[in-house]
């Protein structure tokens, strides 16, 4: 079931960023992450009425830190796509997403056996080529740039996925919510620093509401996952989300999936098949 939960994790947010990457395109894309997140925040508070539990401090602290890691990683991936070459961001982005709870799980103590662990191994540049576009060129200052807001972003979504791992089932739904309205004041916050127009105005921003609820799936998914397996198996499975939206993209928006995309898709299929065999 854990397994599952991680690859549905991985769908919904390959879903929303499809979602969202449409919606950006005709509108602020600041206000797009805050209509996304404040939904997410709306949907999962809604949840966690109804889903209650016995939090400790601890549980509250780890929600803390979830929703910074999640708000600080949309702002440095927003940054970096708005500014830089996705060729660059995307990917360093996603492999960050993955290494992160890996490496907290070992930490912690987390084994897992030999096959989950070939699967988790190829799904790394598994995710590195799917999510690379032939935008990257040579490493320049602009390079540079981009290649700090992709590592930023991947630290922040791996704090994000990491620190919810700490969250046990039994404080219930509250935590999470904590950490969507968390993840809304960062966003919000960093725009008005960047004098960046946040505001959910137009038609486009307000339909990034749906992309809130697949995020907030996607992430209720993830928390449930980490609470019945292995960190270190939910969290690279989960960061296959950009497996989702190259072929979404190539679905809906005739997009051309290059060969190193198309390699990459079929790593993921081997990889996503040895870690459910292991």
């Amino acid at each position: 079931m854990s397994i599952l939960l991680a690859l549905g994790c991985a769908v919904a947010y390959g879903l929303s960023d499809f979602v969202g990457g449409v919606l950006s395109r005709r509108t602020s894309m600041w206000a797009v992450a805050v209509a996304a997140q404040m939904m997410a925040a709306v949907v999962t508070t809604g949840l966690a009425l109804v889903f209650t539990g016995d939090v400790e401090p601890a549980d509250w602290f780890w929600a803390l830190v979830a929703g910074v890691g999640g708000g600080a990683g949309t702002v440095c991936l927003y940054r970096g796509l708005g500014s830089g070459r996705m060729g660059v961001v995307a990917p360093l982005s996603a492999v960050g997403t993955a290494l992160v709870p890996l490496a907290v799980g070992v930490a912690a103590g987390e084994r897992p056996g030999a096959l989950t662990w070939t699967g988790v191994v190829l799904a790394l540049p598994a995710v590195w080529m799917v999510a690379r576009t032939p935008e990257a060129g040579p490493v320049t200052g602009s390079a540079v740039d981009d290649m700090a807001n992709g590592l930023s972003a991947g630290l922040g979504f791996g704090v994000l996925f990491a620190a919810l791992g700490q969250v046990p089932d039994q404080a219930g739904l509250g935590p999470l919510a904590l950490t969507q309205w968390t993840a809304v004041g960062v966003t919000i916050a960093v725009a008005l620093a960047l004098g960046a127009a946040w505001v959910p105005r137009d038609r486009a921003a307000l339909t990034a509401a749906s992309a809130g609820v697949l995020s907030s799936a996607a992430t209720l998914m993830f928390l449930l996952s980490t609470q019945s397996g292995l960190l270190t198996v939910a969290g690279v499975l989960a960061a296959l989300y950009p497996a989702v939206t190259v072929v979404l993209a190539a679905i809906v928006l005739r997009e051309a999936i290059h060969r190193h995309q198309a390699v990459g898709l079929a790593l993921t299929a081997v990889a996503v098949a040895l870690v459910a065999a292991g």
